[in-house]
């Protein structure tokens, strides 16, 4: 049990690891959808309260599967915060769904030391499993007005991805 623990960790650390700027970078994984619902869900935030799919309705979405000990995970970080900042009083809510072993315990400095401006939900097996079973981080789902996921990305990937994706459906 434990050397398959450690081989999950191996693994997933290669698929996680930002490529340098030096080596060509690949790109991440995309799936097109045929636009599906969203599944819905109810998590909490850093605070307790509840925070459902329902209450973003009518809103652009994006929603990152992520954990603070995630490389690629945090380099995307900016780009939401940008994204936010400009977008938001368009109608673009990003939801960052924190994969972390202690989330009370590490969330909260995260969050301030990275100016992390959008929601923070605590995420769980169960919606990581409504979602498709959320395999490596970043995993990021770009949703529609009317609640359709439109896109799924596996991987790291620059602004410029996400901006485009959402400027179409704003």
């Amino acid at each position: 049990m434990i050397i398959l623990g450690g081989l999950a960790l191996v693994i997933a650390g290669l698929v996680l690891i930002k490529p340098s700027s030096e080596a060509p970078q690949e790109k991440a994984a995309v799936k097109k959808t045929a636009s599906k619902a969203a599944p819905e869900f109810s998590l909490k935030d850093l605070s307790g309260a509840e925070k459902t799919l329902a209450d973003f309705k009518g809103k652009v979405l994006i929603i990152d599967f992520w954990a603070t000990w995630c490389p690629p995970c945090k380099s995307e970080i900016p780009h939401f915060v940008s994204l936010y900042n400009q977008y938001k009083s368009e109608g673009l809510e990003i939801i960052g769904v924190a994969l972390d072993q202690n989330p009370r315990d590490v969330l909260p400095g995260f969050i301030k030391d990275n100016g992390i401006n959008y929601t923070i939900l605590l995420g769980n097996n169960k919606v990581c499993d409504l979602y498709g079973g959320v395999s490596a981080i970043p995993t990021t789902f770009i949703v529609d007005r009317a609640g359709n996921i439109v896109k799924k990305y596996v991987g790291y990937n620059d602004r410029e991805v996400f901006e485009n994706e959402i400027k179409e459906l704003l």
